[in-house]
Parts: structure tokens; sequence; C-alpha cells
């Protein structure tokens, strides 16, 4: 009965020995020459993305120094202590999920059972896997024992968050970086288990399946378990179009060709090619994310021209993108990359992420037909020297009316009246110049007092400037163009700056504001209040509230308003 339960291909082909650890050649060398010298470190400490190897890699680190024969030369070795810690029932090798253990007592029992010997193997080892989850007593708990632990205990810790681990944990540590495993090797790993499991499965849609893994082995063995199984049902060869619908990825051609249209300016063909990839079921992430790898192809290739050794690009790909590169600027590129990742941000606030496709495709159109910044510089320097030919012109003209006019004076009086023509069309502008100062001369205003800031503040709107200046501020002088204050912790941050800014462009002159430690006077809103409470007490004693109470026992004056 055992033998009729499937078993997905991340377990059954797990590897069983360094050798068939892939894609981790550095640190497989490092581990197996410190277990042949005997020099092994208190700890090791795996870290890495999901699905490289590290859970396997602490299991064959067990296996390799608990070995009763030579682990390191067999090919499959089959020793009591070898299947024992395979199956995760060896009592020496403890293995522990600290995602559902993190408190401090189950690190305490943890330790208390490794004071004592192992039974039967030469190590008691602890592999702790997402060891990042513990709390921090847990750490502090683990640091003595992992210091100075016993001769026979060794600790294995498996994490994805090594950020979250404290120092103190990781410099007690032989810390290992597993690296994300190359696409080509992906590839030929895939390649031999579809085989063996008699898969029809082409090279580009491998490709696709290494390529959507990131790296993570475990997420390729998923992949190709999901199409091996499609394959299996409907007994066809699974090609890279199904993979695409499978991972809802776009075809790259139909991207390539969708770009094509939006550098060509081609609205209604860009939004007919996104629809017909939506129709077939793309996926907005992935779709975004295709097309960013596209538009880092095509700048490569512009700028450095060298796509050879990319062994994910096609040659007909290559083709398209040699062609797209040469009739777009690097600028408009890194401002596409801008507008994607953008994008990409904004799936997650918009209902409908169709939309937000849609809208980038618009927005990418248009960008395509703007001008670029230095069309537009030469542009307006070509506007502005139009503009002074303009004015040669209209002079000449001018001065050909006077001469028609005056054709019985001499040349002397000619060019002296061309020169006072010349004067008086230079003075209106000045004047026109002197006018424009002199109004804005007049629409600055003189600040006499903290009270006129306050309520020039008002009149402006700057409501957070008129704030701190009724509540955070005490003033201690004020003259013109200097102010000295003290202030309360609640003052905002950009106060100085603020007011500084304000003062200049409401007055037309520098101001200097000094902050000191010298006790002010009370802040503005304070001494409004006690000027309320001084008119309220004053009023009290006047003969028209004896009246008001004689007639109202029980009513009381509450505030007193100036009659405007």
């Amino acid at each position: 009965m055992e033998n009729n339960l499937h078993k997905v291909l991340a377990l059954k082909y797990r590897p069983k020995n360094f050798k068939e650890l892939i894609g981790q050649d550095i640190m497989v060398e490092t581990v197996t020459n410190s277990i042949k010298l005997n020099k092994l470190p208190n700890a090791y400490l795996l870290t890495g993305i999901r699905g490289v190897g590290k859970t396997t890699t602490a299991r064959l680190i067990a296996r390799a120094i608990n070995c009763s024969k030579n682990f390191l030369t067999e090919e499959n070795c089959n020793c009591d202590h070898c299947k024992e810690i395979s199956n995760s029932k060896h009592l020496d090798v403890l293995e522990m999920d600290a995602a559902s253990r993190t408190g401090i007592d189950d690190v305490r029992e943890l330790i208390e059972s490794s004071k004592y010997n192992p039974t039967s193997a030469k190590y008691k080892i602890i592999i702790l896997d997402e060891v990042h989850m513990l709390s921090k007593q847990a750490f502090n708990g683990l640091l003595k024992t992992l210091e100075e632990p016993p001769p026979h205990l060794k600790f294995i810790f498996a994490t994805t968050e090594v950020r979250k681990i404290p120092v103190t944990i990781i410099s007690r540590c032989q810390r290992f970086d597993l690296n994300r495993v190359s696409i080509k090797d992906l590839m030929e790993n895939l390649r031999k288990i579809s085989k063996i499991e008699n898969g029809k499965i082409t090279d580009e849609a491998l490709l696709l399946i290494a390529k959507a893994a990131e790296g993570s082995v475990r997420d390729s063995l998923s992949l190709l378990d999901r199409a091996i199984v499609s394959q299996n049902v409907s007994a066809k060869e699974v090609d890279d179009s199904f993979v695409r619908k499978m991972l809802g990825l776009a075809d790259r051609s139909k991207i390539l060709n969708l770009l094509s249209s939006i550098f060509q300016g081609d609205q209604k063909k860009s939004m007919k090619h996104l629809r017909d990839m939506i129709s077939e079921g793309i996926e907005p992430k992935n779709f975004l994310n295709d097309l960013l790898e596209i538009i880092y192809f095509i700048q490569l290739k512009k700028n450095i021209g060298d796509l050879e050794s990319d062994i994910s690009v096609s040659e007909s790909e290559k083709e398209t993108i040699n062609l797209i590169s040469k009739d777009i600027s690097s600028s408009t590129l890194v401002i596409f990359w801008q507008l994607i990742l953008k994008v990409l941000e904004e799936l997650s606030i918009v209902s409908s992420p169709i939309l937000s496709l849609e809208m980038l495709i618009f927005r990418l159109v248009h960008l395509k037909g703007m001008p670029s910044y230095e069309n537009v510089l030469d542009s307006l320097k070509e506007n502005s020297m139009k503009s002074n030919e303009g004015k040669a012109s209209s002079s000449v003209t001018l001065k050909n009316d006077k001469n028609f006019f005056s054709n019985q004076e001499t040349e002397t009086s000619k060019s002296s009246k061309d020169q006072i023509k010349n004067i008086t069309q230079v003075k209106p502008v000045l004047s026109s110049l002197n006018i424009k100062k002199t109004d804005d001369h007049m629409n600055k205003s003189k600040i006499n007092s903290i009270e006129e800031l306050i309520s020039i503040s008002s009149k402006k709107r700057e409501i957070q400037l008129k704030y701190d200046l009724e509540n955070n501020v005490n003033l201690i002088r004020f003259s013109q163009g200097k102010i000295d204050i003290s202030f309360n912790e609640n003052l905002d941050k950009n106060f100085v700056r603020s007011l500084t800014e304000k003062l200049f462009e409401w007055t037309g002159n520098r101001w200097v504001i000094t902050l000191t430690k010298e006790k002010g006077q009370k802040s503005f809103s304070e001494l409004q209040s006690i000027k309320k409470k001084e008119i309220l007490e004053e009023e009290k004693k006047g003969e028209l509230y004896k009246k008001f109470k004689n007639i109202f026992s029980d009513g009381d004056l509450l505030e007193v308003k100036k009659k405007d």
C-alpha cells in the first residue's frame, strides 16, 4: 500500500550525499574539509532563500559526523546512523522547528537534555530550523551553551532571515550562505529528473520553470511535478506555451510586439496586444516583471551590446531586441522602468489590476511621444533666437520708415535719430521693470510685533506657523529684522526655516531668528487667556452684571467680546 502512494519530486529527489547537493560547491568543499580534518565548529549557521537546501544540508552534516562508515566517500551509505537520521528517527539527532517552539522554556528543556551523553552516536546534534523565530529570551538562553558546549554536542541552525538573529549568536557560529542556484544548474537537474520520471517536456518549458523558480531547487521541482502530472493526464508533450499558461506568464514574443507598438506610438495596436494577453490569462504581477526584464535586455543591448551569454533569450528575440534598441533612447528606457515599478506598487491598491495595466500602456504610449529634455532646450533656444531676429528686423523697418519721412536729412542727422529711436525703444522695457519692482515693493508688509506676525500668518493661511507662534513660542525680544524666542518641546522642527522663508516673502527683508534658553514671556495663547480672564473679572465688578444677576440669579458671565 505504501509503494502506491505518490511522493512529491522535491522529497523523492532530495540529495542523499554532498555530491547531489547542486549549486553549493564552495560550501560543500569547506564543510567536507572540516569533517575530514576533524575540525568541527560548535555550531553551523545555514542561511539562504527557501528551497536551496538548508535543512537538507543540516541532515547531511549530521549524517557525515555521525556515520559509522565513511559518509564522504560512500555513494549512498546505509549504516544504521545514516538510515535513522534520514528518517528523522535517531535518538541523538533532534530536529526541532523553532517557529513552533519559540520560548525560553523550550530552549531550557533543550539545554538540560543536551547535558547527557549521546546514546549510540559520536555526537548529539540539535538541528533548529527557522531559528530566527526564537524569542529574545530564548536566544539569550542559548548564548552560554553555544560558546562552551559539551564536547559531544553540536548545533546546526537554519534560517531564511539571518538579519533577525542577534549578532551575539551569529558570532558563535560558523556561517554558510547558500546561494541561489543558477538557471543552468536548475535546467540540468530538471532535465535529468524528467527523464527518470519519463516526462515529455521540452527544453523551452524547462527553461521557463527554471526561471520561475528564482534559484530555488524545491520550487523548480514543485513546478516540474505540476507539469508532468498535466502531461500524464493529457498524454501530450508539455511545451513552453502550456507552462506559460500554467504560471500565468505572457509569451515574450508578444511582449516584444507590445513594446514595438508602444515605441511606434500606436495606441490601438498596443491595447490590442495587451488585451489579447489578458484574455489568455496573464497574471499582472508576472506580466510587469516580464516587461521589466525585456526593458533590461533592451538597455543591455543598447549600452553594452552583449546578449550572447544569456541562454534565456532566443535568436528571434535577440533580433527584435536589437531592432527596438536602435530607435529608443536610454533615458526613455529608464523612465519606462520607473513607471512600471510604480504600477507594481499600485497593484495592491487598485481593486482591478487590469485597469492599472491598461493605464500603464496609455502612459507609456504618450510618454514615447513626448519630446526629450534636450529637444525642449533646443526649441527654447531657437524661439529665443527667432525672437531676437524679429526685434532686429522691426528696428530696421522703423529705421526705413524714418528715412522715408525724412529723406531731406543728412546722414549725420539720420544716425543721431536712429540712436534716439533705439534709446526710446529700451526705455519702455526699463520703465515696465521699474513699475513691476515698485508694485512688488508695495505688496510687501511691515511687521512690528508678534501680534502682527500672527495676524498675517492667519491671513496667509499658514496654519502650522500660526499655531506654533501662538502656543509653542515664548517671546523674549521683537525688533525689525530680528526675533529672539524660547520654545517648548512641542515646537515643529521646521519652524525656524519656515518662519525665515515666510518673513522674507512677506517683508522682502532677511530676518534673524534666535533660539535661546532665556526665560521669555508667556506664550501668546496664554497671554490672551489671562487677558480674557482679567476682562471677565473686570466686567463682573460692573453695574450691568449686578443688575443681570438680580434678574437671573442662576446665570453667569462666561465671555466678553469686543463690539466691532
